[in-house]
């Protein structure tokens, strides 16, 4: 039998040359590792409205999807996933811990300091290599 197949998003949220990471909630799929806010797409959704919806329920704060960086397939035991990576703009609110269990603002080069998911490990090299021309808009652009 075949292993479910997943579609999932990440992004990628500058503030003062830092990222946003998440640490997963405990009693969850890796509870404890660090990783780019996002998740699990829904039927029908569009990847940019998931990572939008996924933003507003783990953190509080409204986001724009405004560029798909690139996307990955990763194997675990029971399932597979496909991570797309995205940019996002920040539109509105200030991220609170709501369905994760802690956040952090880290620089590129700090990200391999922190516990995360095999798919994100593989996103690392690229987010170097780009960071320098992927730093967000100010607040409050909409693109």
């Amino acid at each position: 039998m075949a292993k479910p197949h997943f579609h999932v998003t990440a992004g990628l949220l500058w503030k003062d040359g830092k990222l946003l990471i998440t640490r997963r909630p405990e009693g969850s799929h890796l509870a404890g590792y660090w990783e780019f806010p996002g998740g699990k797409q829904e039927p029908g959704e569009s990847l940019e409205a998931c990572l939008e919806r996924e933003f507003l329920e783990e953190l509080g704060m409204k986001v724009k999807a405004v560029e798909h960086l690139l996307e990955i397939d990763h194997d675990y035991e029971s399932k597979s996933i496909t991570l797309h990576l995205f940019r996002c703009s920040w539109l509105d609110g200030e991220p609170v811990p709501m369905g994760c269990d802690d956040l952090r603002w880290v620089r590129p080069e700090e990200l391999s300091d922190f516990q995360l998911p095999p798919p994100d490990l593989q996103l690392l090299p690229a987010i170097r290599n780009l960071a320098g021309s992927l730093e967000d808009p100010p607040k409050g652009f909409h693109g």
